[in-house]
C-alpha cells in the first residue's frame, strides 16, 4: 500500500516573524505633501480619540513622522483639528 501523504521534509516552512518591509506612503514622487492646512490627510494619521498613530502602525518613515507630528500640532494650535475627539 502506498503512502498518499506528501513528504513533510519537502514543504518549505516560512518564519512567522519575517515580514516584508513596508514603504512609506508619504515618501516618493507622487506622495502627498504634508501641510498643516490639509486636515483631510492629517486625519488619516489620527486615531478616533485624536492621538497621532505611531509610525510602526502606519509605516511612515521617521523623518516624515516628525513632519506629520509637527503639522498636526500646528493644525491643533490654529483650531483646524481638535486636541481630542469624543
Amino acid at each position: 500500500m502506498k503512502n498518499f501523504l506528501p513528504d513533510i521534509t519537502q514543504i518549505p516552512i516560512r518564519s512567522p516573524f519575517l515580514k516584508r518591509k513596508k514603504s512609506c506612503p508619504l515618501s516618493g514622487e507622487k506622495a502627498p505633501k504634508i501641510d498643516y492646512k490639509d486636515t483631510k490627510l492629517l486625519k488619516k494619521y489620527l486615531s478616533e480619540r485624536g492621538k497621532i498613530i505611531p509610525s510602526r502602525v502606519t509605516s511612515v518613515s521617521s523623518k516624515k513622522q516628525r513632519e506629520l507630528a509637527q503639522a498636526v500640532k500646528r493644525a491643533r494650535f490654529l483650531a483646524l483639528l481638535p486636541y481630542k475627539m469624543d
